[in-house]
């Protein structure tokens, strides 16, 4: 492993590459056509969400990165993530006129055997710097769900429908965003967003560390 950079291992932290324009206008994946407007999975799926992005490709040392801020105990990979959501997406941020940061949650048996949340570290350094209130209660996860990653899309959208919800009938925010780890197909965010869309939330937006072509 090579020295510690910002909290993240130089090793990792050199092949941590940004997505790149041009961008799809829905998820943030890259296209690539200036003159195409979305990528190949959001043009043949609708999502809930309004729009989103995210700060690496997903990669080989990118993978490792997050398992180790998940399940090795690293939480202070939370720290350099959400600095680099920050510094990458602040004037984005900005015209999306968020009144909340909302960390996708885990369901509370795992809460209780890994110690955190990792979105919710994330959540905290972004609310930091934005200013932003990060609110960890309005959403829960209602019950325990299979590892997305071992699934394909089919088998990802029926795993998280119904996995989540709200705390209370009336959501207080117009305007929110999602923090989490990965996005791929979009079916935990959509997940989400649906949920907080029907507690009275307008728009719903979202950062993730890195992002992937789906499935």
């Amino acid at each position: 492993m090579g020295e510690i950079y910002d909290g993240l291992c130089s090793d990792c932290r050199e092949d941590s590459v940004y997505v790149d324009e041009p961008l799809c206008m829905k998820c943030g994946k890259e296209i690539e056509s200036r003159e195409g407007e979305y990528c190949y999975d959001c043009q043949r799926r609708k999502h809930i969400y309004d729009r989103g992005a995210a700060v690496f490709k997903y990669s080989d040392k990118v993978r490792k990165s997050i398992y180790r801020f998940k399940y090795s105990g690293h939480k202070i990979y939370g720290d350099f993530y959400g600095k680099e959501m920050h510094d990458r997406y602040r004037e984005i941020i900005t015209l999306w006129k968020p009144e909340a940061i909302i960390p996708v949650p885990i369901y509370r048996g795992k809460f209780r055997k890994r110690g955190y949340n990792q979105a919710e570290l994330i959540g905290k350094r972004l609310a930091e710097l934005t200013g932003i209130p990060i609110d960890t209660y309005i959403l829960t996860r209602s019950r325990n769900t299979i590892p997305q990653k071992e699934l394909n899309y089919i088998f990802r959208k029926k795993n998280v429908e119904n996995a989540f919800k709200v705390t209370g009938s009336v959501v207080k925010y117009n305007k929110i965003i999602l923090v989490d780890d990965i996005y791929t197909t979009g079916c935990t965010i959509d997940a989400c967003a649906r949920v907080l869309k029907n507690a009275g939330v307008k728009e719903v937006y979202f950062i993730t560390i890195c992002i992937g072509q789906g499935i």
